[in-house]
């Protein structure tokens, strides 16, 4: 069987980047068990909830829903138990100093496989106000209109 290359995209939360302004993006890799990993090559996974933490030294992924495989037996696994991600200490150092700072938290922006590897992006993120969701709003709107105005010139419409 041939070695499998290139990055598929399994989830994506869509929402953390509309909820949180992300200061920077880390990759992880995840321990997995053999269900968890058969459940996502059929693509099923979810990221709405989960959250990084650092713990006794330990990067941790909470909250990720990971199905169970229907084809597993008794060894299935907990559809949103804790998983060890895979960092180097110079990363989980940085990781933690930030986020013992006040208002950063660790949020899980998208689950894939690179080269047949389960990986994970982990954004360092500070909350957004609700202000700022709605400039963000304003500012997608406005981008739009202008697109359109372009186009519209471009083709002599105007």
């Amino acid at each position: 069987m041939p070695k499998e290359t290139g990055r598929k995209l399994i989830a994506q939360n869509k929402k953390a980047r509309y909820d949180y302004h992300i200061e920077e993006t880390f990759e992880a890799g995840l321990v997995l068990v053999g269900t968890e990993v058969k459940s996502l090559r059929a693509g099923r996974a979810s990221l709405v909830d989960g959250f990084g933490e650092i713990h006794h030294g330990e990067a941790f992924l909470h909250g990720v829903h990971i199905p169970t495989y229907e084809q597993g037996t008794w060894t299935n696994h907990e559809p949103r138990r804790v998983r060890k991600l895979l960092l180097n200490r110079a990363e989980i150092n940085k990781i933690d100093s930030k986020v013992r700072e006040r208002g950063f938290t660790l949020v899980p922006l998208s689950l894939y496989f690179k080269d047949g590897r389960a990986k994970v992006e982990l954004g360092l993120a500070r909350g957004k106000k609700s202000y700022d969701k709605r400039q963000a709003i304003a500012e997608r709107t406005a981008n739009r209109e202008a697109a359109v105005a372009m186009g519209r010139r471009a083709k002599g419409m105007d």
